[in-house]
C-alpha cells in the first residue's frame, strides 16, 4: 500500500529534527544487541552446565548403584554360605564378613526364625525390633542413619547386614566430582543420609536428583554446583556498557544544541529569503535569470504558471528550452544568440511559446544585463509578460469583421438564389408548356415517333421536378417551414442514385436498408438535396482513388428516429467536427463557398432531426442525418420493398437537377 505524501513529508520531517538522538539510538540499539548476546551466551552457558551436571549425576548414580548390587549379591551368597548352629566368634572369622566390615558394612546380625539374635558382630547391642521379614531389598533404618540388606538362610532365620550410606558416598564419590559438586543422598522426605560438601544449596547453583531406586529404596542422590552462576548484567561488560550509552547520551545532547544554532541560522536566512521569494511571487510579471550561457539560474512563481513547468524543471537547463516552438527552434536560437551577444531590444520583443500542456502563448520580453556586486555581468534578468490576451482580443476583432463580411454576402446570396427561383419560374412553366403542346401536336398528327415521345416525356417530368425545387428552394430560402409529408426513405435514396447516375459512373454504391425500416415525416425534396450534397461531397473526395466505394445506409434508433448514413473509404474527416464542418463559409476548398453542409444542417434541424460527423464503416468518413418517424397510420401501411445492393452506375442524365453548393470542403 502506497504512503500519502503528505505523511512521508511530516515523517521525514520528524526525522531530520530529531537527527541529533540517531547517535543516542545507535547506541542503545548496539548496548541492546550486545546484552542480548550476552543474555543467550549466558543462557547457553548455563544450559550446557545442566547438561554436564546431569550427565555427571547419571554417572555417578550408576557408579552407586553398581557398588550396592554387589553388596548386595555378597550378602545373599553370605546367607547361603553360613552353618546353621553359628555364633559370634564362627560369624567373625567368616572371610565374606571380615571383607565387609573391612569395606562397607557397619554389622552382620543373624536371626533365627522366631527373630531371635544368633550372632551379631562387631559386638555391639543391636536393635531389638528386626526389619519386617518381607523386605529383603534395600531398606533404611527408622532408628538411625544406616541401611541394611536382608536375605533368607536355607535352615530358616535370615541374615541382616547393616552399612552407612556416608561410607558407600566415600567409596564411590571420585575425587574430580568431589570437587565440582556438593553430593548428598537423601531420602524421599528430604532427610540427608549423607553428604560430602555444602549441606544446603547455595544461590546461583544448579541442582539435580536421580532416584538410586532398586538398588537403594526410597533413596535419591543429589548434585548440586559449587561454582555460583554471575548473571550478565552484573559483570565489567554490563558496566562497560553503561559508560558508552552514558557517553553517547552527552555526545547527543551536544550534538543537538549545535544543531539547535544551526537550524535558528538557517530560519533567519530562510525567513529573508521567503521575504524576497514573496516580493517577486507577488508579481504578475514572469521573470528568469540567466548566466553568460544561457543556463536558467532562477525563475518566480509568474514565470513557471506562465510556461507549466515547475522551477526543479526548469532550473539548470540549458538551450533549447521546453517552452520553445518546435516548429519555430531555429528562429529561437538565434534569438537566444543575439541576446547573450548584447543585442536584445531594449524595448523589448514578442514571442510565441508553449505551454506544457501543449497550447500556445505570445508574450512579451524585456531583457537587463545582470551585474554582480564588483560590477561584473553574470548573466541576464529578464521579464516576461503575457501578451495571449491582447493578441486574442485582436483576432476575435478580426473575425469579428470577417463574420459581418461574411453575413452581408449570406443575405446577399440569399437576396440572388431568391431572385434567381423567382426568375427560373418563367422558364421553367415555358418549357412545360411547349413540351405538352409538342407531345399533343405529334398525337394528333399520327405520326408521333415512341422514341422522341419517350424524350418528350421525359424531358416535362424532368421539368416538372426542376419546377418544385425551385419552389421549394424558395420557400426554404423566404424562412418558410418545410412541407413535410410521409416519405420511404428506401425511395428518397432509389431517386437520388437515378439523378446522380452521371456522377456515380464507376463508383460502386452500396444501399442497406433493412426490409422493416418506417416511414419517416420529412420534405422529400429538401431531404433528396441534403442526400445529393452529401453524395456529392463523398464523390469529391473520392476523385483520383482507383478503388473508391460508397456505402448509403438506413436504420431506426430509438422510438423516434430514422438515422440515414453516407459512408466512404476516401481519406476522412482529419479530426474535424460537425460543429466545424457546418460553419458558415467554412471551406477546404479554393473555390468553395462554406455553404454547402450549412445549409444541410439548417434542413435538417428544421425536420427536428440532427446531423453527425465519424468514422465510416469503410474507413472514410461518415456523415448522418435524423429524420423523425411518421406517426401510424390508422390501417396498416403497405410494405415498402427495400434492397440491398451494390450498384454501379453510368445513366447519363439529360437534365442534371440544381445542387444546393455542390461544396465537399465543408464537409471534409
Amino acid at each position: 500500500m502506497a504512503v500519502p505524501r503528505p505523511v512521508l513529508h511530516r515523517f521525514l520531517h520528524l526525522l531530520k529534527r530529531a537527527s541529533w538522538a540517531l547517535p543516542l539510538v545507535l547506541a542503545l540499539a548496539f548496548a541492546a544487541s550486545v546484552g542480548v548476546w550476552l543474555r543467550l551466551t549466558d543462557q547457553a552457558d548455563m544450559e550446557e552446565e545442566r547438561l554436564t551436571l546431569i550427565a555427571d549425576s547419571l554417572s555417578l548414580e550408576a557408579r552407586i548403584s553398581d557398588w550396592l548390587n554387589a553388596e548386595h549379591a555378597a550378602v545373599d551368597r553370605l546367607a547361603q554360605q553360613l552353618p546353621g548352629n553359628v555364633d559370634d566368634n564362627t560369624l567373625l572369622r567368616h572371610q565374606t564378613v571380615t571383607d565387609g566390615l573391612r569395606r562397607l558394612w557397619v554389622s552382620v546380625t543373624v536371626l533365627d526364625a522366631n527373630n531371635r539374635v544368633l550372632a551379631h558382630v562387631p559386638q555391639q547391642s543391636p536393635h531389638t525390633t528386626a526389619p519386617p521379614r518381607e523386605r529383603t531389598g534395600v531398606s533404611l533404618d527408622e532408628g538411625g542413619l544406616t541401611a541394611h540388606w536382608s536375605a533368607p538362610r536355607p535352615q530358616g532365620g535370615r541374615l541382616v547386614v547393616r552399612f552407612a550410606p556416608s561410607a558407600l558416598l566415600r567409596q564411590t564419590l571420585p575425587w574430580w566430582l568431589a570437587q565440582k559438586y556438593d553430593v548428598r543422598l537423601v531420602d524421599a522426605l528430604g532427610q540427608r543420609l549423607a553428604q560430602n560438601g555444602e549441606p544446603q544449596q547455595l544461590p546461583g547453583t544448579q541442582s539435580y536428583k536421580v532416584s538410586v531406586d532398586p538398588a537403594m529404596r526410597e533413596t535419591w542422590l543429589e548434585l548440586n554446583t559449587r561454582n555460583r552462576h554471575t548473571p550478565w548484567w552484573h559483570t565489567l561488560a554490563a558496566a562497560l556498557m553503561g559508560v558508552f550509552i552514558l557517553l553517547s547520551a552527552l555526545a547527543s545532547g551536544m550534538l543537538r544544541r549545535q544543531m539547535r544554532e544551526v537550524r535558528r541560522a538557517e530560519n533567519e536566512a530562510r525567513t529573508e529569503a521567503a521575504w524576497r521569494r514573496a516580493v517577486e511571487d507577488s508579481l504578475t510579471v514572469g521573470l528568469r535569470g540567466r548566466d553568460l550561457d544561457g543556463r536558467l539560474t532562477h525563475v518566480n512563481r509568474a514565470f513557471c504558471d506562465l510556461v507549466g513547468y515547475s522551477a526543479d524543471e526548469l532550473l539548470g537547463r540549458l538551450p533549447p528550452m521546453p517552452y520553445w516552438l518546435p516548429d519555430e527552434m531555429e528562429d529561437s536560437l538565434r534569438r537566444h544568440r543575439r541576446n547573450m551577444a548584447g543585442g536584445a531590444p531594449r524595448d523589448g520583443y514578442e514571442a510565441r511559446w508553449m505551454h506544457a500542456d501543449g497550447h500556445t502563448l505570445d508574450v512579451m520580453i524585456l531583457e537587463s544585463p545582470l551585474v554582480d556586486a564588483s560590477g561584473n555581468q553574470i548573466g541576464w534578468m529578464g521579464s516576461i509578460v503575457d501578451i495571449s490576451a491582447r493578441k486574442q482580443a485582436e483576432e476575435r476583432e478580426r473575425r469579428r469583421t470577417e463574420a459581418l463580411a461574411h453575413q452581408a454576402r449570406l443575405s446577399t446570396l440569399g437576396e440572388v438564389a431568391s431572385a434567381l427561383a423567382h426568375q427560373l419560374n418563367q422558364p421553367l412553366a415555358a418549357i412545360a408548356g411547349y413540351n405538352a403542346g409538342a407531345i399533343r401536336s405529334l398525337e394528333r398528327s399520327g405520326q408521333a415517333d415512341e422514341i422522341v415521345m419517350g424524350a418528350l416525356k421525359r424531358l416535362g417530368e424532368q421539368a416538372m421536378e426542376a419546377g418544385r425545387i425551385v419552389q421549394r428552394i424558395r420557400a426554404f430560402l423566404t424562412r418558410r417551414a418545410p412541407q413535410p409529408e410521409r416519405c420511404a426513405v428506401p425511395e428518397l435514396v432509389g431517386r437520388v442514385l437515378a439523378l446522380l447516375k452521371r456522377d456515380l459512373r464507376g463508383v460502386p454504391v452500396e444501399v442497406v436498408m433493412p426490409p422493416d425500416l418506417p416511414e419517416v415525416q420529412a420534405d422529400a425534396v429538401l431531404i433528396e438535396q441534403v442526400l445529393i450534397n452529401l453524395i456529392r461531397n463523398a464523390l469529391d473526395e473520392l476523385h483520383g482513388c482507383a478503388d473508391a466505394r460508397l456505402r448509403i445506409a438506413g436504420l431506426r434508433v430509438g422510438e423516434r428516429f430514422v438515422r440515414v448514413d453516407v459512408d466512404d473509404n476516401g481519406p476522412g474527416l482529419q479530426g474535424r467536427g460537425i460543429d466545424q464542418l457546418t460553419t458558415a463559409f467554412y471551406s477546404t476548398k479554393a473555390e468553395g463557398m462554406g455553404m454547402g453542409l450549412a445549409i444541410c444542417r439548417s434542413v435538417v434541424e428544421a425536420h427536428h432531426g440532427g446531423m453527425e460527423a465519424g468514422v465510416g464503416a469503410l474507413g472514410g468518413a461518415r456523415m448522418s442525418f435524423t429524420l423523425p418517424l411518421c406517426a401510424p397510420r390508422p390501417t396498416p401501411c403497405p410494405e415498402v420493398p427495400a434492397t440491398t445492393t451494390t450498384t454501379s452506375t453510368t445513366m447519363t442524365t439529360e437534365a442534371p437537377m440544381p445542387r444546393l453548393s455542390g461544396n465537399k470542403e465543408s464537409e471534409r
